[in-house]
Parts: C-alpha cells; sequence; structure tokens
C-alpha cells in the first residue's frame, strides 16, 4: 500500500480510504484485468490454439516483476481478491471456450467436448511446473502440453457422453 501511495502521489490514508486493505487493491487490479479486449489466439488448429495460449500464460508466469505469481499467491490472503481472481478466471475460460468450439466445427473434436476439462488438462502443467515447482521455463512446455491435451481430447478423453433423455 506504501508503494501504491508514493507511486500515485498521495498520503497513505487515501489509499487506505479508497481500498480498506490489501485485498481490496487487488481485487480492484483483478477485475480491471478482466476489463479488456483480450481473446484466445486463433492459430487455426486445436493443438496450435492450445500452444498460442500456453505461450501466452508462459510469458505471463515468467515476466518480471512477477506480478501474475504475486496476484495468484495474495489470493490466498485475502477474501476479497480471491473472489476478484474467480471472476476472472471464470472470464478467461469463458473465453476461451471458442478454442474448443472451433476445434468441434473443423471435426478436431467429438461433438460434446467439456471445453472447461481440456482446457484446464492443457494449461495445468505451465501453472504446475511454473509456480509450484517454480522449474526454469522450458521453452518446448506449451507446445507439449498443447499437443498432448489435443491428442488426448481427439480421442475423445473429455467428451461427455450425449444425454440419453429418459429411462
Amino acid at each position: 500500500m506504501d508503494a501504491v501511495s508514493a507511486r500515485a502521489g498521495v498520503h497513505r490514508a487515501t489509499v487506505y480510504r479508497r481500498w480498506g486493505d490489501v485485498g481490496g487493491l487487488l481485487a480492484d487490479v483483478l477485475d480491471a484485468a478482466g476489463e479488456d479486449a483480450w481473446q484466445p489466439p486463433d492459430a487455426g488448429s486445436l493443438s496450435g490454439d492450445l500452444a498460442a495460449l500456453n505461450h501466452e500464460i508462459q510469458a505471463a508466469l515468467t515476466a518480471q516483476p512477477p506480478i501474475v505469481a504475486a496476484l495468484i499467491a495474495a489470493s490466498f490472503r485475502s477474501e476479497k481478491a480471491d473472489q476478484a481472481q474467480q471472476r476472472l478466471w471464470e472470464d478467461r475460460y469463458a473465453r476461451c471456450e471458442i478454442i474448443v468450439s472451433r476445434a468441434i466445427r473443423r471435426g478436431e473434436l467429438p461433438s460434446h467436448t467439456d471445453a472447461r476439462r481440456l482446457l484446464v488438462a492443457a494449461t495445468a502443467p505451465l501453472y504446475h511446473q511454473l509456480l509450484i515447482l517454480r522449474t526454469t521455463p522450458d521453452p518446448r512446455l506449451p507446445e507439449h502440453a498443447a499437443r498432448t491435451a489435443a491428442l488426448a481430447a481427439s480421442a475423445g478423453a473429455f467428451a461427455e457422453p450425449p444425454s440419453s433423455g429418459g429411462t
């Protein structure tokens, strides 16, 4: 909060009056992040779309200063920040569902593919490697994770059975 007040050129009491605490400030930061015009990449194939998305994620997770990692960590200490982060994740997953819809239209995936499950499977290796294990970024990881998830999805690993509609 002190750094924010110094950067803004206002007294720290002004910052506290506006946001109450760090959680309130971070919630506003996270909510503002969801108000952008970002759209998921369209590389022309499921594997390409997922790889491009993963490259964006890897760049965000390895950027300096580590803002994304700090926001994620802060959400564990603040209910306001946690709720804002959940809103941001819901928005990002909803925007990324187009990747799966396009792949279904191109015939790359079964029609009942669960977009959320596929997107989590495709992106989780980056979060695991970079945030949990804190390994050195592997330039091959975005494509590998994307290709693995795309192959599993094309084989039906994320397909929901059609509803039977009765008995």
